[in-house]
């Protein structure tokens, strides 16, 4: 079995490239970087370390790599021949794959009707979903109809925290032990195979909702307010008990709306919260506020970690304070190699720090959770 995977980076070789090895498939990495490319073309394998107690190390075997640069025919033809396509490269990058990504399907379609599952394990509500529609936009009318058939986009739910890091062997990974791959099986193709290690269920929403409202809005909201007391580290800032009860409120904000909306137990959700809480504060698993915070407008999106679950609470007659607090956080995200924050911190000079909520949530100034976020922006400046 052949796997084409975009991304060669902590996430794509920590876990997606790792997880389809063990299953059985031929991994071909596809990324910009050309030392990871060269290094995997010429090891054909790279080792995997588990920040636990016993430090395991795995060797991740039956790899190899090609540069979405200058093998882009190569990559259009791995993608023609693969049982599975992956990517691990952040939902803003999606674009740019999509078009070597339609080279290779209508390759792949000229000639067969196997069927061929293409998996985005983003950050994202949908983000296979999304991935379809860019790469759909560069096939005509006859391979759309084809691929309909026998080309499937599977949306999916990832969860495992790969921190940033540097080893003298740059192909080597820490990763935390837990990890979660949920995949939508109802938007699979008939008779497809089950990846080992990979969880399929009919309704890919409430584990989706439930990890992008708790792991991310729990870690971004450690990082913006640990990054307001000074921290220089997740671990750190999770070892002050009281930022460690604030972080704690968020999720609490979330569960409810979890509970409520999809029908969680709420003791069972009040276990999962500190099995996160947990996570964060592993201690061989060092991670910077400012690698878990990057990225402060994108989170700050109207169907991201803070604004969305913030809504739904305000819609639902729930609490959503510790989720306006953290939002007023992440205006405070004064990072000068962020090109995000940057343009944040640009945005509030300019406009104000109400008129910039607004640009960037699309939260009206009346409106009760952009009110909230003005009154906690207050407190913390």
């Amino acid at each position: 079995m052949k796997a084409v995977h975009f991304g060669a980076g902590n996430i794509g070789r920590g876990f997606i490239g790792l997880l389809l090895s063990q299953a059985g498939y031929e991994v071909t990495f596809v990324d910009v970087n050309e030392t990871f490319v060269t290094q995997l073309q010429e090891r054909g394998e790279y080792p995997v370390t588990l920040a636990s107690e016993g430090q395991e190390t795995v060797i991740v075997k039956n790899v190899t790599a090609l540069s979405s640069v200058t093998h882009a025919e190569e990559v259009a033809a791995a993608i023609a021949g693969a049982d599975l396509v992956t990517t691990a490269v952040g939902v803003s990058i999606l674009k740019h794959i999509a078009g070597v990504l339609a080279e290779g399907i209508g390759r792949r379609l000229a000639g067969s009707t196997a069927p061929l599952h293409v998996i985005a394990c983003e950050n994202a509500i949908g983000g296979s979903a999304q991935l379809k529609e860019l790469v759909y936009a560069k096939l005509d009318t006859e391979t759309r109809s084809k691929a309909d058939i026998s080309v499937a986009f599977p949306n999916a739910a990832v969860d495992r925290i790969v921190p940033l890091q540097q080893h003298e062997d740059i192909l080597k990974v820490v990763v935390e032990p837990f990890y979660e791959w949920v995949v939508d099986a109802s938007q699979m193709l008939p008779g497809y195979r089950p990846v080992e290690g990979v969880h399929y269920v009919d309704n890919l929403e409430p584990y989706i909702e439930r990890k992008l409202f708790t792991v991310n809005t729990g870690h971004c909201s450690a990082a913006y307010l640990g990054y307001l007391r000074g921290y220089g580290t997740i671990q750190q800032a999770m070892a002050d008990e009281g930022l460690t009860g604030l972080v704690r409120e968020v999720l609490e904000e979330t569960g409810a709306v979890l509970a409520q909306k999809h029908g969680f137990d709420a003791e069972q959700h009040s276990k999962y919260i500190d099995k996160i809480l947990e996570r964060f504060r592993n201690p061989a698993l060092t991670d910077e506020v400012t690698r878990v915070g990057r990225s402060p407008i994108r989170k700050l999106s109207p169907n991201d970690r803070l604004v969305s679950p913030a809504l739904q609470a305000f819609d639902r007659g729930l609490g959503f304070t510790a989720l306006t607090r953290s939002m007023a956080a992440a205006l405070l995200f004064n990072v000068s190699d962020d090109p995000e924050a940057v343009e944040l911190q640009a945005a509030v000079a300019e406009l104000g720090a109400a008129a910039a909520v607004t640009k960037y949530t699309g939260l009206a100034a009346d409106h009760a959770v952009h009110r909230s976020v003005m009154a906690e922006y207050d407190k913390l400046k």
